[in-house]
């Protein structure tokens, strides 16, 4: 049997911007109701140690996030476990459908959806994740002092991580498929200068290669895509950073975005296109992508929401 559940404020995602902006919008006594989506607790469930959260000299990303979640139901939020496979903000009361066949309307919207690593689609790839296979060089690089790792891809962000990482590692081989970088001239000049980082051209990564017991990596095999030559890489890390894309499907069309889907928010702000709607966490950062800035975020985002409920009387 379908039902509407009405709130004044909607949180649709549940990692860091979306869990933080339940705390504020509960504190502001809004009721708000996040709807955890498909992911509940995002990218982090899927980091082991994160040693750069405030407060935690280490902890497991699923163990925070699980503090996070019930911080957010401690203040009042209703967290419920449901996706929203469809969003309405044409008029107001903005309308969302969930998956369990609940409609949703809501006086303003926080989008807390996040957004995905693309990853290269290997079966190793997936079996290593967490165990030597990341696509977060700021997240994970400490874990790779003095070792050899690879980065694959050939943008900005394969050539920032690949910076990041000579800080921590002994030795970084850029994989790309092609024999020229697609990055910004001045991080191509700064790779190519940097006495770290050997380029490995016209290559593409076959299979990463480890251990089952401790689990880890140990190489990677990789093929010349002209002629077809295979070799194997030593190395301890692979980090995976061929970009992201933002889980903005929701909003495809509804909302001003860039960058390939981005949402794009004002000048200091969370503020989207559409008044009533807001924008946090990795959805817009396209530059940052951390924690801290994506709970930063959604701070701003439930903050801002009520001082637009206060407007609207």
């Amino acid at each position: 049997m379908t039902k509407t559940k009405h709130t004044k404020v909607l949180i649709i995602g549940s990692g860091p911007a979306g869990y933080t902006a339940g705390v504020y919008a509960s504190r502001a006594m809004l009721d708000p109701i996040l709807v955890q989506g498909m992911e509940p607790g995002g990218q982090l469930t899927t980091t082991t140690e994160v040693e750069n959260w405030p407060g935690e000299i280490e902890i497991q990303g699923p163990e925070l996030m699980q503090k996070m979640e019930a911080h957010a139901r401690a203040t009042g939020t209703e967290i419920v476990s449901d996706i929203i496979t469809s969003l309405d903000l044409s008029k107001r009361p903005f309308t969302a459908q969930g998956d369990s066949g609940t409609t949703y309307t809501a006086d303003a919207v926080i989008l807390a959806t996040g957004a995905r690593a693309k990853w290269l689609g290997l079966p190793s790839e997936e079996k290593f994740k967490g165990f030597g296979v990341s696509a977060c060089a700021t997240c994970d690089g400490f874990f790779y002092r003095g070792q050899e790792i690879c980065v694959v891809g050939g943008g900005n962000t394969a050539v920032e991580e690949a910076l990041f990482l000579t800080r921590f590692a002994s030795k970084v081989t850029l994989i790309h498929r092609r024999d020229a970088l697609r990055a910004e001239k001045v991080l191509q000049e700064r790779l190519l200068k940097n006495p770290k980082i050997e380029p490995l051209w016209f290559h593409v990564v076959e299979e990463i290669l480890g251990t089952e017991d401790p689990k880890g990596v140990t190489g990677v095999r990789v093929k010349h895509v002209q002629t077809g030559a295979e070799k194997v890489i030593p190395c301890k890390g692979v980090f995976i950073a061929i970009g992201h894309a933002p889980a903005s499907e929701l909003v495809k069309g509804q909302l001003e975005t860039h960058m390939g889907g981005y949402v794009v928010t004002g000048p200091d702000s969370t503020e989207t296109s559409i008044p009533g709607v807001y924008a946090a966490g990795d959805l817009t950062d396209w530059k940052f992508r951390q924690a801290v800035t994506s709970a930063g975020m959604g701070c701003m985002a439930a903050l801002e929401a009520e001082h637009f409920l206060a407007e609207q009387g």
